[in-house]
Protein backbone atom coordinates (compact mmCIF):
# COMPACT_ATOMS: atom_id res chain seq x y z
CA UNK A 1 0.00 0.00 0.00
CA UNK A 2 2.91 2.35 0.80
CA UNK A 3 4.43 1.61 -2.65
CA UNK A 4 1.13 2.44 -4.34
CA UNK A 5 0.87 5.67 -2.35
CA UNK A 6 4.39 6.76 -3.38
CA UNK A 7 3.81 6.00 -7.07
CA UNK A 8 0.40 7.73 -7.09
CA UNK A 9 1.68 10.68 -5.08
CA UNK A 10 -0.98 10.31 -2.38
CA UNK A 11 -1.13 9.18 1.24
CA UNK A 12 -1.52 5.56 2.35
CA UNK A 13 -4.85 6.59 3.88
CA UNK A 14 -6.09 7.67 0.43
CA UNK A 15 -5.05 4.33 -1.05
CA UNK A 16 -6.96 2.59 1.74
CA UNK A 17 -10.06 4.65 1.00
CA UNK A 18 -9.87 3.85 -2.71
CA UNK A 19 -9.40 0.12 -2.08
CA UNK A 20 -12.43 -0.02 0.23
CA UNK A 21 -14.65 2.04 -2.09
CA UNK A 22 -14.90 5.02 0.25
CA UNK A 23 -16.93 7.77 -1.47
CA UNK A 24 -14.88 10.70 -0.15
CA UNK A 25 -12.16 10.58 -2.85
CA UNK A 26 -11.94 12.72 -6.00
CA UNK A 27 -12.50 10.69 -9.17
CA UNK A 28 -9.22 11.94 -10.66
CA UNK A 29 -7.36 10.80 -7.52
CA UNK A 30 -9.18 7.45 -7.56
CA UNK A 31 -8.11 6.81 -11.16
CA UNK A 32 -4.55 7.82 -10.30
CA UNK A 33 -4.49 5.27 -7.48
CA UNK A 34 -6.01 2.56 -9.71
CA UNK A 35 -3.30 3.19 -12.32
CA UNK A 36 -0.61 2.78 -9.68
CA UNK A 37 -2.23 -0.42 -8.45
CA UNK A 38 -2.25 -1.87 -11.96
CA UNK A 39 1.36 -0.89 -12.60
CA UNK A 40 2.55 -2.50 -9.37
CA UNK A 41 0.22 -5.50 -9.55
CA UNK A 42 -1.29 -4.57 -6.18
CA UNK A 43 -4.46 -6.25 -4.93
CA UNK A 44 -6.15 -5.32 -1.64
CA UNK A 45 -5.95 -8.03 1.03
CA UNK A 46 -9.58 -9.10 1.27
CA UNK A 47 -8.94 -11.29 4.32
CA UNK A 48 -7.42 -8.43 6.27
CA UNK A 49 -10.25 -6.12 5.23
CA UNK A 50 -12.79 -8.74 6.29
CA UNK A 51 -11.22 -9.06 9.73
CA UNK A 52 -11.25 -5.30 10.12
CA UNK A 53 -14.91 -5.01 9.10
CA UNK A 54 -16.02 -8.18 10.88
CA UNK A 55 -17.56 -9.66 7.71
CA UNK A 56 -16.20 -12.04 5.06
CA UNK A 57 -18.86 -11.81 2.31
CA UNK A 58 -18.84 -15.59 2.09
CA UNK A 59 -21.69 -18.06 2.51
CA UNK A 60 -20.89 -21.61 3.63
CA UNK A 61 -22.91 -24.46 2.10
CA UNK A 62 -23.11 -27.78 3.97
CA UNK A 63 -24.12 -30.44 1.45
CA UNK A 64 -24.76 -34.14 1.95
CA UNK A 65 -24.44 -35.35 -1.66
CA UNK A 66 -23.75 -34.08 -5.17
CA UNK A 67 -25.13 -37.24 -6.77
CA UNK A 68 -28.73 -35.99 -7.09
CA UNK A 69 -29.96 -33.58 -9.74
CA UNK A 70 -31.86 -31.49 -7.21
CA UNK A 71 -28.84 -30.83 -4.99
CA UNK A 72 -26.57 -29.95 -7.90
CA UNK A 73 -29.06 -27.52 -9.42
CA UNK A 74 -29.83 -25.97 -6.04
CA UNK A 75 -26.10 -25.49 -5.39
CA UNK A 76 -25.67 -23.86 -8.81
CA UNK A 77 -28.53 -21.47 -8.04
CA UNK A 78 -27.06 -20.62 -4.62
CA UNK A 79 -23.65 -19.83 -6.14
CA UNK A 80 -25.26 -17.64 -8.81
CA UNK A 81 -27.48 -15.84 -6.31
CA UNK A 82 -24.61 -15.25 -3.90
CA UNK A 83 -22.40 -13.88 -6.69
CA UNK A 84 -25.13 -11.38 -7.65
CA UNK A 85 -25.04 -10.13 -4.06
CA UNK A 86 -21.24 -9.90 -4.07
CA UNK A 87 -20.74 -13.01 -1.93
CA UNK A 88 -18.55 -16.06 -2.51
CA UNK A 89 -19.59 -19.60 -1.53
CA UNK A 90 -17.60 -22.20 0.39
CA UNK A 91 -18.69 -25.84 0.06
CA UNK A 92 -18.50 -28.17 3.07
CA UNK A 93 -19.41 -31.67 1.82
CA UNK A 94 -20.58 -34.33 4.26
CA UNK A 95 -19.03 -37.65 3.23
CA UNK A 96 -21.67 -39.92 4.81
CA UNK A 97 -25.05 -39.47 6.52
CA UNK A 98 -23.76 -40.14 10.02
CA UNK A 99 -23.93 -37.90 13.07
CA UNK A 100 -20.13 -37.87 13.36
CA UNK A 101 -19.75 -36.66 9.77
CA UNK A 102 -22.41 -33.98 10.20
CA UNK A 103 -20.95 -32.88 13.53
CA UNK A 104 -17.52 -32.68 11.88
CA UNK A 105 -18.90 -30.43 9.14
CA UNK A 106 -20.42 -28.15 11.76
CA UNK A 107 -17.09 -28.03 13.58
CA UNK A 108 -15.22 -27.12 10.37
CA UNK A 109 -17.82 -24.44 9.75
CA UNK A 110 -16.88 -22.78 13.02
CA UNK A 111 -13.26 -22.60 11.83
CA UNK A 112 -14.03 -21.00 8.47
CA UNK A 113 -14.46 -17.33 7.60
CA UNK A 114 -18.15 -17.34 6.64
CA UNK A 115 -20.91 -14.88 7.45
CA UNK A 116 -23.75 -17.38 7.13
CA UNK A 117 -24.52 -20.96 6.16
CA UNK A 118 -27.02 -22.76 3.94
CA UNK A 119 -27.61 -26.41 4.79
CA UNK A 120 -28.75 -28.83 2.07
CA UNK A 121 -29.23 -32.06 3.95
CA UNK A 122 -32.15 -34.29 3.06
CA UNK A 123 -31.63 -36.69 5.95
CA UNK A 124 -33.34 -36.78 9.32
CA UNK A 125 -30.57 -35.22 11.38
CA UNK A 126 -31.09 -31.52 11.92
CA UNK A 127 -33.90 -32.23 14.36
CA UNK A 128 -31.48 -34.14 16.60
CA UNK A 129 -30.66 -32.49 19.92
CA UNK A 130 -27.08 -33.74 19.52
CA UNK A 131 -26.47 -31.54 16.50
CA UNK A 132 -26.33 -27.79 16.56
CA UNK A 133 -24.64 -25.19 14.44
CA UNK A 134 -22.06 -22.88 16.03
CA UNK A 135 -23.72 -20.07 18.00
CA UNK A 136 -24.11 -16.76 16.23
CA UNK A 137 -24.07 -18.26 12.71
CA UNK A 138 -27.01 -17.25 10.50
CA UNK A 139 -28.64 -20.34 8.98
CA UNK A 140 -31.16 -21.25 6.30
CA UNK A 141 -31.95 -24.89 5.59
CA UNK A 142 -33.09 -26.40 2.30
CA UNK A 143 -35.40 -29.44 2.14
CA UNK A 144 -35.87 -30.12 5.85
CA UNK A 145 -38.32 -30.24 8.73
CA UNK A 146 -36.15 -27.93 10.83
CA UNK A 147 -38.53 -24.95 10.65
CA UNK A 148 -38.93 -24.82 14.41
CA UNK A 149 -35.17 -24.38 14.86
CA UNK A 150 -34.02 -22.71 11.65
CA UNK A 151 -35.42 -20.86 8.65
CA UNK A 152 -36.35 -23.30 5.87
CA UNK A 153 -36.79 -22.89 2.09
CA UNK A 154 -38.23 -25.85 0.21
CA UNK A 155 -40.04 -26.86 -2.94
CA UNK A 156 -43.75 -27.51 -2.35
CA UNK A 157 -43.16 -31.26 -2.42
CA UNK A 158 -46.67 -32.17 -1.32
CA UNK A 159 -48.34 -29.83 -3.80
CA UNK A 160 -46.33 -31.25 -6.69
CA UNK A 161 -47.14 -34.83 -5.73
CA UNK A 162 -50.85 -34.01 -5.43
CA UNK A 163 -50.83 -32.49 -8.90
CA UNK A 164 -49.17 -35.60 -10.33
CA UNK A 165 -51.66 -38.00 -8.74
CA UNK A 166 -54.71 -35.85 -9.59
CA UNK A 167 -53.54 -35.64 -13.21
CA UNK A 168 -53.44 -39.43 -13.49
CA UNK A 169 -56.77 -39.91 -11.72
CA UNK A 170 -58.27 -37.24 -13.96
CA UNK A 171 -57.27 -39.28 -16.99
CA UNK A 172 -59.40 -42.13 -15.68
CA UNK A 173 -56.91 -44.39 -13.90
CA UNK A 174 -58.49 -46.25 -10.97
CA UNK A 175 -55.42 -45.78 -8.78
CA UNK A 176 -51.77 -44.71 -9.00
CA UNK A 177 -48.73 -46.74 -7.99
CA UNK A 178 -45.72 -44.97 -6.51
CA UNK A 179 -42.01 -45.41 -7.13
CA UNK A 180 -40.74 -43.71 -3.97
CA UNK A 181 -37.36 -42.28 -3.07
CA UNK A 182 -35.25 -43.42 -0.10
CA UNK A 183 -37.01 -43.29 3.29
CA UNK A 184 -34.32 -41.11 4.90
CA UNK A 185 -35.09 -38.29 2.46
CA UNK A 186 -37.49 -35.55 3.60
CA UNK A 187 -38.48 -34.83 -0.01
CA UNK A 188 -39.20 -38.50 -0.75
CA UNK A 189 -41.30 -38.87 2.39
CA UNK A 190 -43.31 -35.71 1.65
CA UNK A 191 -44.04 -36.86 -1.90
CA UNK A 192 -45.02 -40.34 -0.72
CA UNK A 193 -47.28 -38.96 2.02
CA UNK A 194 -49.03 -36.64 -0.44
CA UNK A 195 -49.48 -39.49 -2.97
CA UNK A 196 -51.08 -41.64 -0.28
CA UNK A 197 -53.29 -38.84 1.09
CA UNK A 198 -54.50 -37.83 -2.38
CA UNK A 199 -55.57 -41.38 -3.22
CA UNK A 200 -57.38 -41.75 0.11
CA UNK A 201 -59.12 -38.40 -0.31
CA UNK A 202 -60.38 -39.62 -3.70
CA UNK A 203 -61.59 -42.90 -2.19
CA UNK A 204 -59.09 -44.98 -4.17
CA UNK A 205 -57.07 -48.02 -3.15
CA UNK A 206 -53.48 -47.30 -2.09
CA UNK A 207 -51.07 -49.83 -3.64
CA UNK A 208 -47.83 -50.69 -1.81
CA UNK A 209 -45.06 -48.22 -2.62
CA UNK A 210 -41.95 -49.50 -4.37
CA UNK A 211 -38.67 -47.96 -3.16
CA UNK A 212 -35.72 -46.67 -5.15
CA UNK A 213 -32.63 -44.62 -4.29
CA UNK A 214 -33.12 -41.76 -6.82
CA UNK A 215 -30.97 -43.52 -9.46
CA UNK A 216 -32.12 -44.72 -12.89
CA UNK A 217 -30.84 -48.20 -12.03
CA UNK A 218 -33.10 -48.42 -8.97
CA UNK A 219 -36.00 -47.21 -11.11
CA UNK A 220 -35.27 -49.98 -13.59
CA UNK A 221 -35.25 -52.67 -10.90
CA UNK A 222 -38.47 -51.33 -9.40
CA UNK A 223 -39.96 -51.14 -12.89
CA UNK A 224 -39.36 -54.84 -13.45
CA UNK A 225 -41.56 -55.51 -10.41
CA UNK A 226 -44.24 -53.03 -11.42
CA UNK A 227 -44.36 -54.45 -14.94
CA UNK A 228 -45.60 -57.74 -13.44
CA UNK A 229 -48.58 -56.02 -11.75
CA UNK A 230 -51.53 -56.43 -14.14
CA UNK A 231 -53.55 -53.73 -12.35
CA UNK A 232 -50.78 -51.15 -12.66
CA UNK A 233 -51.84 -48.62 -15.29
CA UNK A 234 -50.30 -45.47 -13.76
CA UNK A 235 -47.08 -44.76 -11.85
CA UNK A 236 -45.93 -41.61 -10.10
CA UNK A 237 -42.11 -41.73 -9.81
CA UNK A 238 -40.53 -39.55 -7.13
CA UNK A 239 -37.89 -38.24 -9.54
CA UNK A 240 -37.14 -38.21 -13.26
CA UNK A 241 -34.05 -40.42 -13.06
CA UNK A 242 -36.04 -43.27 -11.52
CA UNK A 243 -38.77 -42.63 -14.09
CA UNK A 244 -36.16 -43.13 -16.82
CA UNK A 245 -35.25 -46.56 -15.46
CA UNK A 246 -38.93 -47.38 -15.09
CA UNK A 247 -39.58 -46.54 -18.75
CA UNK A 248 -36.80 -48.92 -19.79
CA UNK A 249 -38.15 -51.76 -17.64
CA UNK A 250 -41.69 -51.32 -18.97
CA UNK A 251 -40.38 -51.29 -22.55
CA UNK A 252 -38.39 -54.49 -21.99
CA UNK A 253 -41.44 -56.22 -20.51
CA UNK A 254 -43.66 -55.16 -23.41
CA UNK A 255 -45.79 -52.71 -21.40
CA UNK A 256 -46.44 -49.75 -23.72
CA UNK A 257 -46.17 -46.21 -22.33
CA UNK A 258 -48.64 -44.55 -22.29
CA UNK A 259 -50.84 -47.14 -24.05
CA UNK A 260 -50.82 -49.56 -21.09
CA UNK A 261 -49.04 -47.64 -18.32
CA UNK A 262 -48.84 -43.87 -17.77
CA UNK A 263 -45.77 -42.45 -16.02
CA UNK A 264 -45.24 -39.12 -14.23
CA UNK A 265 -41.88 -38.02 -12.81
CA UNK A 266 -40.70 -35.21 -10.55
CA UNK A 267 -37.98 -32.54 -11.14
CA UNK A 268 -38.25 -31.79 -14.88
CA UNK A 269 -34.57 -32.34 -15.55
CA UNK A 270 -33.36 -30.90 -18.89
CA UNK A 271 -33.44 -34.36 -20.51
CA UNK A 272 -37.05 -35.16 -19.53
CA UNK A 273 -38.44 -33.88 -22.81
CA UNK A 274 -36.09 -36.23 -24.69
CA UNK A 275 -37.12 -39.46 -22.97
CA UNK A 276 -39.04 -42.00 -25.06
CA UNK A 277 -41.80 -41.04 -24.71
CA UNK A 278 -41.22 -37.46 -23.48
CA UNK A 279 -41.93 -37.47 -19.75
CA UNK A 280 -44.83 -35.79 -17.99
CA UNK A 281 -43.28 -34.46 -14.79
CA UNK A 282 -43.50 -31.97 -11.93
CA UNK A 283 -41.18 -29.02 -12.48
CA UNK A 284 -39.19 -27.73 -9.53
CA UNK A 285 -37.95 -24.14 -9.75
CA UNK A 286 -34.41 -24.73 -8.51
CA UNK A 287 -33.31 -21.23 -9.48
CA UNK A 288 -36.03 -19.72 -7.28
CA UNK A 289 -35.17 -22.05 -4.39
CA UNK A 290 -31.51 -20.99 -4.59
CA UNK A 291 -32.46 -17.32 -4.80
CA UNK A 292 -34.76 -17.62 -1.77
CA UNK A 293 -32.05 -19.43 0.22
CA UNK A 294 -29.51 -16.69 -0.44
CA UNK A 295 -32.08 -13.95 0.15
CA UNK A 296 -33.18 -15.54 3.41
CA UNK A 297 -29.73 -15.99 4.88
CA UNK A 298 -28.54 -12.51 3.85
CA UNK A 299 -31.68 -10.98 5.38
CA UNK A 300 -30.55 -12.53 8.65
CA UNK A 301 -27.00 -11.23 8.20
CA UNK A 302 -28.21 -7.69 7.53
CA UNK A 303 -30.67 -7.74 10.42
CA UNK A 304 -28.13 -9.57 12.60
CA UNK A 305 -30.94 -11.75 13.93
CA UNK A 306 -31.98 -15.39 13.44
CA UNK A 307 -35.32 -16.26 11.87
CA UNK A 308 -37.54 -19.32 11.80
CA UNK A 309 -40.31 -20.52 9.55
CA UNK A 310 -40.74 -22.16 6.16
CA UNK A 311 -40.97 -20.73 2.64
CA UNK A 312 -42.45 -23.05 0.00
CA UNK A 313 -41.62 -22.51 -3.68
CA UNK A 314 -44.49 -23.65 -5.97
CA UNK A 315 -44.14 -26.45 -8.52
CA UNK A 316 -45.79 -26.86 -11.93
CA UNK A 317 -47.01 -29.97 -13.73
CA UNK A 318 -45.53 -30.26 -17.24
CA UNK A 319 -47.69 -32.54 -19.38
CA UNK A 320 -45.98 -34.50 -22.14
CA UNK A 321 -46.56 -37.78 -23.99
CA UNK A 322 -45.97 -40.32 -21.18
CA UNK A 323 -49.52 -40.04 -19.79
CA UNK A 324 -52.88 -40.96 -21.32
CA UNK A 325 -56.20 -42.54 -20.32
CA UNK A 326 -55.95 -46.22 -19.24
CA UNK A 327 -56.56 -48.98 -21.76
CA UNK A 328 -60.24 -49.75 -22.35
CA UNK A 329 -61.67 -52.66 -20.40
Amino acid sequence: MADVARLAGVSSQTVSRVSTGHPGVLESTRQQVFAAMRELGYRPNSAARALKRGEFRTIGVILFTLSTTGNVRTLEAIAAGAAQEGYATTLLPVAAPTRDEVRGAFTRLGELAVDAVIVIMEVHMLDSAELSLPPGVHVVVADSDAGDRYSVVDTDQAGGARDAVRHLLGLGHRTVWHLAGPPESFAAERRAAAWRATLRAAGRAVPPAVRGDWSAESGYLAGLRLAEEPGCTAVFAANDQMALGLLRALHERGRAVPGEVSVVGFDDIPESGSFIPPLTTVRQDFAEVGRRLVEGVLDQVRADAPRRGTVLVPTRLVTRASTAPPPAG
